[in-house]
């Protein structure tokens, strides 16, 4: 008889407790869903307003991770430097730091009064990153840009490098190379990048409700007025986090598709 597939009684126990219990808090989410108001619920002007700007500020910060997120993978992934190891765990910190406590060090880096470079900003060219949308589009950009770049950066790990050196060989140059044989090699891996920023992006609370405030119509976004929202209301409350989970169950599963796919397209 073939045992190398049973799994012992007790382990599986354990897993199936540990299936609930990351299953029972959705169960308890959807039981108490207002599910004939739901529509109603989800189109308050509180709600559009927030649905529009987490909308607006995870796509500004998905832009910002893959413009700044990719070079910074190449650069981890193929060039070897003194203290890259201590770069690569300064990247991935915010995964694992507080998000509040990365407000925090945004606060006293971009506030306009005594923040390391934000006063500089504010006397140089009048901006100001604090209380603002552009705040918010910082503040999701710093937990989300982690996310891209470790996923590129195993992306560009385990590519074949013989189709670069043999494109090399044939004269094409740095760039060319990158764009037409790199790129498209690492595309699995910079879309499930880009999809994970965003959906951290689109969750983001604690860094935003620390560094931009919770300013409705300016840094409100979904996650801060469901925060709000409970106090007041709790069924557009609830309406907004059903957004959220259904925005991440997608995500998740596109992911899924997109990431395995690729694995299965880089060996064939």
């Amino acid at each position: 008889m073939n045992r190398r597939g049973s799994v012992p009684f007790a382990a599986t126990l354990l897993a199936v407790v540990a299936v609930a219990f990351f299953a029972l808090p959705l169960v308890g989410l959807l039981q108490r869903a207002p599910w004939s108001s739901l529509w109603d619920d989800l189109t308050t002007p509180q709600a559009r307003e927030a649905i529009r700007l987490s909308v607006v500020c995870s796509l500004w910060s998905t832009a910002l991770c893959v413009v700044f997120g990719v070079p910074l993978a190449w650069v981890l992934a193929r060039v070897r430097f003194p203290g890259r190891a201590f770069v690569r765990a300064l990247v991935v910190l915010p995964m694992v730091l507080p998000p509040v406590v990365g407000g925090v060090a945004l606060l006293y880096t971009f506030q306009r009064n005594g923040g390391l470079l934000g006063e500089w900003l504010y006397d140089w060219f009048g901006f100001q990153f604090t209380f603002s949308t552009s705040g918010a589009v910082l503040a999701e950009t710093f937990v989300a840009m982690p996310f891209l770049v470790i996923t590129v950066e195993a992306g560009l790990r385990t590519m074949d490098q013989r189709y670069e050196d043999a494109a090399a060989s044939l004269g094409a140059g740095r760039w060319t190379v990158f764009r037409r044989v790199t790129l498209p090699l690492i595309a699995p891996a910079l879309y499930a990048g880009a999809a994970l920023a965003w959906a951290r992006a689109l969750g983001e609370f604690g860094a935003t409700i620390t560094f931009a405030g919770n300013i409705q119509g300016r840094t409100q976004t979904v996650p801060l007025a469901v925060y709000l929202l409970l106090e007041s209301d709790q069924g557009v409350a609830i309406a907004l986090s059903l957004v959220l989970l259904a925005v991440s169950v997608v995500v998740l599963v596109a992911l899924r598709d997109h990431w395995f796919g690729g694995l299965r397209d880089a060996r064939s």
